[in-house]
């Protein structure tokens, strides 16, 4: 179970998050969760529940401050409406909220999915002191990022169905990666955008989740081991 908690973002406002600790008194390795566009929901929080099951310590911070929707319409308004510097500020928050977090091992991963997917590749620009990085099926604006500052290993998963997220769009910035010496690994999947979200089963993929997960838990494991 997550419980709430509150810390500062980069600006130095408050912003508060969903927690979720591994069993045990170890230090372990720290994950940041990011939110599809939905806002931190009943599937943020089991996503946090299960990384943190893995042995992660993990939290989701909540960038909508409060809101968070099940119609697309409205969560495509609450998208359109953050303010992305923002939002990379408060992820800075948590992850030095989690560098120094008691059960850390001071080294800590972002992980996002959809639009949080795209604030995983801008927090790999720029957040520093990030070990690991695995966006899903999310990419950034071009003129908002920088690949020149990534610093951190990525795994980045995409699904070959998705009219969004493309597979050609992910594959230009695994070159742009490549050619500065900084390799991407890039799983493409033969599935829908989403395909994570066992909360929708239109576009749930039980088969392909699994392979994504199992491969994101593996990354970050070897990543952010002490």
């Amino acid at each position: 179970m997550t419980t709430r908690v509150t810390f500062k973002s980069k600006t130095g406002s408050d912003i508060s998050g969903e927690l979720a600790t591994p069993s045990g008194s170890d230090k372990a390795p720290a994950v940041v969760l990011i939110q599809e566009w939905w806002g931190v929901n009943d599937h943020i929080r089991d996503l946090a529940d299960r990384l943190a099951a893995e042995g992660f310590l993990v939290v989701a911070p909540d960038l909508y401050h409060g809101k968070s929707t099940k119609d697309p319409a409205e969560a495509g308004k609450l998208m359109s409406e953050l303010d992305a510097g923002a939002a990379v500020d408060d992820i800075a928050g948590a992850v030095a909220y989690l560098k120094e977090h008691p059960r850390g091992n001071g080294k800590v991963g972002v992980i996002g999915f959809c639009m949080g997917g795209a604030l995983s590749f801008a927090s790999a620009c720029h957040v520093d002191g990030l070990s690991a990085v695995v966006p899903f099926y999310g990419i950034p604006p071009a003129e908002k990022v920088d690949y020149s500052k990534v610093t951190a290993p990525i795994l980045a998963h995409v699904a070959k169905r998705d009219e969004w997220v493309t597979v050609p769009k992910a594959q230009e910035i695994k070159k742009q990666l490549d050619d500065r010496g900084h390799p991407m690994q890039l799983e493409i999947y033969d599935a829908d955008h989403a395909f994570m979200n066992d909360t929708r089963p239109e576009v749930y993929d039980k088969a392909n989740a699994k392979l994504a997960w199992d491969r994101t838990v593996a990354f970050l494991k070897k990543h952010l081991a002490a």
